[in-house]
């Protein structure tokens, strides 16, 4: 079984994330190819996106949020994500188990316990269907039937147990408001159906493989994949990484040369290429994952996080090097910089 180098992994998830080259692809298409783009921070999508395409404008991504083409709901690993409708259906009842896990043993379990949670889902689901609203705020109309009950933590009872819409202008490039929030199924009308595990497997290996059966259960939350990928192994290819462990990966997927050039790249907080996998070192040292956690911004200099960066209010973006690199890689990067800049001035 061959053995695919760190770098090797490396430029194929460059490649499959677009970051390599510039792809000519609408903001639509490319959310769909990535299943999500990560979006706590609500202007992360729109940079993720700007570094990935040739021609996105921002208000791309407004218009498709506004007409209900895209939706900004938690999903993978418990975080909000930016995926189209027609994902965001078949994605959130998968990840139904591990939210309920987190009510049971998160920072409210203990203040939850005793709740007949799907009463609360009910009463919820019927007080933001009739008046979207901050689900803190629907907490507080929950403790007329809960009294004993802090309204934060009925809140989040519903965070996690309802499929919870955050609506525009919440996510919007030039005006972004508070969570309000309205459940999935009245939003778009229409219901949940979940998507096969298999299809869910064969999507994420197409934007983040070759990957081990843990890389692929780090990106979604998801337990008990080994089953899937074993059912799925006639139509994969497998190889080693050098730790020895399996990696999957579709026949046709593209895996570059591990000496293909990388230009550098500008990425959002918490983008999806740094959380994907268990093994993050294809893409951040493990000493370095501090700066994802911390929610920087971070700067791939030949497709390895080796800066973080940020922006000030008069459009100047600055570079914080981790590591010195030669003056014509800085270079490099500030061309990327000024690029980013003339991009939000227009």
């Amino acid at each position: 079984m061959e053995t695919l180098s760190q770098d090797a992994l490396n430029r194929a998830v460059i490649e499959r994330q677009m970051l390599r080259e510039r792809a000519d692809l609408s903001a639509l298409a490319t959310i769909e190819r990535l299943v999500g783009i990560q979006a706590q921070e609500p202007k992360s999508p729109y940079i993720g996106l700007w570094t990935r395409l040739q021609h996105f404008q921002p208000q791309e991504l407004e218009d498709l949020l506004i007409s209900r083409y895209v939706v900004r709901i938690l999903l993978m690993r418990g975080t909000i994500h930016l995926v189209s409708a027609a994902d965001a259906l078949a994605l959130r009842p998968l990840t139904q188990l591990k939210l309920d896990r987190e009510l049971q043993s998160g920072p409210f379990a203990k203040r939850l316990q005793g709740l007949d949670l799907d009463a609360v889902a009910e009463a919820g689901r019927k007080i933001l269907d009739e008046h979207p609203q901050g689900t803190a705020d629907a907490g507080k109309q929950l403790k007329e039937f809960w009294p004993d009950r802090e309204h934060t933590v009925l809140g989040n009872a519903l965070r996690n147990k309802l499929a919870l819409v955050q609506l525009p202008p919440r996510g919007l490039w030039s005006k972004s408001g508070r969570a309000i929030c309205t459940t999935l199924e009245a939003w778009l009308d229409q219901e949940q159906h979940a998507m096969p595990r298999e299809r869910l497997v064969l999507r994420y290996l197409k934007a983040f493989g070759p990957a081990t059966v843990m890389d692929a259960q780090q990106w979604s939350g998801l337990t008990k994949l080994a089953e899937v990928f074993d059912a799925l192994r006639p139509q994969l290819v497998t190889f080693r990484n050098e730790a020895g462990k399996e990696l999957f990966d579709l026949p046709d997927a593209p895996r570059p040369d591990p000496e293909t050039p990388v230009p550098p790249r500008l990425l959002p907080e918490f983008d999806n290429i740094l959380l994907a996998h268990a093994d993050r070192r294809r893409v951040i040292a493990d000493d370095r994952l501090g700066v994802v956690v911390g929610g920087k911004p971070t700067v791939l200099v030949d497709g390895y996080v080796v800066a973080t960066w940020s922006i000030a209010k008069d459009g100047t973006v600055t570079v914080d090097y981790i590591d010195k690199l030669p003056k014509n890689k800085e270079k490099a990067v500030a061309e990327e910089c000024d690029r980013l800049r003339h991009w939000i001035r227009t």
